[in-house]
């Protein structure tokens, strides 16, 4: 079962959906050339690559796999993914590479001027043409600027509340809450309530936004 949460319907480069895998079930594969990052929500699933070399990803492990390359994802039992695709942006003599991994494996990254933990779970080189952000806040916490800026978000928090501003709106937010933003949309957020916030963000990156 699947719900696309966003679409190039609405003006994004990519999709992201929710796929709710029931026991013994399995993936297909992406369209040619699109690229497909995998974050486990609920249960585990079993990725098994291309090379035939199974992978067992949790909660909170993750798995990217370049465009065509052939995979397939399995569950035992009922398992909550967030999935993120987009047609791969090729750069001449730069080639992606599978990665498997977990949040709690990924370090800290200084964020100078800001109080919020921030973790990438992709490399950064130009060989990749997004990544994908998760970013914790403790309660009271916040951006301390108003960001604008060329990057497409595609945003789930993942636990926690909070409060968004898009533009001049603002927005309560709570765990399973999705967001896009559009290229230059003004964007703020502050963590409330009594307990941290977590959400992941994708972005696009290394790219000329021709």
């Amino acid at each position: 079962m699947g719900a696309y949460l966003i679409t190039p319907a609405i003006g994004s480069h990519f999709v992201m959906f929710l796929a709710k895998m029931q026991e013994n079930s399995k993936s297909g594969l992406p369209p040619i050339d699109v690229e497909r990052f995998v974050f486990v929500l609920k249960g585990s699933v079993t990725l098994i690559d291309a090379s035939a070399i199974s992978h067992k990803l949790e909660v909170d492990s993750y798995a990217y796999l370049p465009p065509n390359s052939k995979h397939s994802l399995n569950s035992d039992a009922s398992a909550t993914l967030v999935v993120f695709e987009r047609r791969y942006a090729y750069l001449e003599n730069h080639i992606v590479e599978q990665i498997v991994g977990s949040t709690d494996k990924q370090p800290l990254l200084e964020t100078p001027g800001e109080v919020f933990e921030l973790r990438k779970l992709l490399p950064t080189s130009l060989h990749y043409d997004f990544n994908i952000h998760i970013m914790d806040f403790q309660p009271g916490e916040f951006l301390n600027v108003k960001e604008v800026h060329y990057n497409q978000h595609g945003l789930l928090l993942l636990e926690g509340q909070g409060i968004y501003r898009l533009r001049d709106s603002w927005y309560p937010v709570q765990a399973g809450d999705t967001i896009w933003m559009a290229p230059f949309v003004p964007q703020w957020y502050a963590a409330l309530g009594k307990t941290k916030s977590r959400y992941l963000l994708y972005k696009d990156v290394n790219r000329n936004p021709l």
